[in-house]
């Protein structure tokens, strides 16, 4: 069995996994580095059947696959930043489904580093070995980064595998723990592969979301379902290079008020796409991923967009 088929063009993460297992040389934690969207935690779920099903009959295969893909294995434990809301943390998907407005990107706390340990206290249940899944690790506090070391240093009978963009989004003390696993993006040919298999080939025809995803079907999707959330009139006034400081202060007001902050970091890869197309001034860009670096420390999102699309006048004028 294949348990690597679902993953499209990783072709050298495949190799170093798929060894790592035939040799029986598993790694205590890996880091699979690469661009969100191009199939890391699909690797990650591929990669842990393959281990799980080594010493099972053919018969149960099925079983724990279905856990795996339901992410209620007993042995394996999913982490992923949370919001903080009301002294509860939420998830992304459950933060968008309670409406809750997110005004600064989510973390990976320091209690979700201590429920690891705890997870990682007791013996595997039904699999040879427990595994923990981090997913944006980059999205770690310092504290809990700090915290997560000593679990790396003695992981018991366990495999850690963080995911995220590069080695440099981590504490270098981390990193030196990992095996590096790396990931691509993505070709033309197989990012239509991807999208047409699950029902979005539709994207291919917006030039701009391609462009944004720049070889990652999950930051394709991504993108299209942020466009498709922001209002038409709001992107059609955006995309004016031509337009009054009145104006730009006006815009900047809008968006503070109707965007939460995972939908204005969007936007700003759209401007930077949709400017460039226009003025070819590569100080435009420059100005947005000033904005992009304000709005990740926390700045005052409406001041940030008041500055950004003034100097963005100047600039293109």
């Amino acid at each position: 069995m294949n348990f690597f088929e679902p993953l499209v063009e990783q072709h050298h993460a495949i190799e170093l996994l798929t060894a790592a297992v035939a040799q029986k040389r598993i790694a205590p934690a890996y880091l699979f580095a690469g661009a969100d969207g191009v199939g890391r935690s699909l690797a990650a779920r591929c990669f842990i059947e393959f281990l799980f099903c080594q010493d099972i009959p053919d018969g149960k295969v099925a079983s724990v696959q279905t856990k795996l893909h339901k992410r209620n294995h007993p042995d394996v434990l999913w982490v992923e930043p949370t919001y903080l809301h009301n002294g509860q943390r939420l998830s992304a998907t459950e933060a968008a489904a309670a409406g809750v407005k997110r005004k600064a990107p989510p973390q990976i706390r320091l209690e979700q580093i201590r429920e690891i340990a705890q997870f990682l206290s007791r013996p595997p249940l039904e699999a040879s070995r427990s595994i923990v899944v981090i997913e944006q690790a980059e999205a770690m506090a310092e504290a809990a980064a700090n915290g997560l070391l000593k679990t790396l240093e003695e992981p018991g009978q366990a495999t850690l595998i963080l995911i995220a963009p590069s080695e440099s989004s981590l504490l270098p003390t981390l990193v030196s723990r990992v095996a590096r696993i790396p990931f691509y993006r993505l070709t033309l040919k197989a990012m239509a592969q991807v999208l047409q298999q699950n029902g979005f080939e539709d994207i291919l025809s917006h030039k701009e979301v391609l462009a944004i995803a720049a070889g990652s079907p999950g930051e394709a999707i991504a993108s299209m379902q942020q466009l498709q959330a922001i209002p038409p009139e709001l992107l059609g006034e955006l995309i004016q290079v031509n337009k009054s400081p009145r104006n730009a202060l006006e815009l900047a007001r809008k968006i503070d008020k109707s965007l939460d902050t995972e939908a204005q970091l969007w936007l700003v890869d759209y401007l930077q796409y949709s400017w460039w197309q226009q003025t070819r001034q590569p100080r435009v860009c420059t100005l947005l991923e000033k904005a992009r670096q304000y709005l990740l420390s926390y700045a005052q999102p409406r001041l940030v967009w008041e500055v950004t699309l003034l100097e963005m006048i100047q600039a293109a004028a």
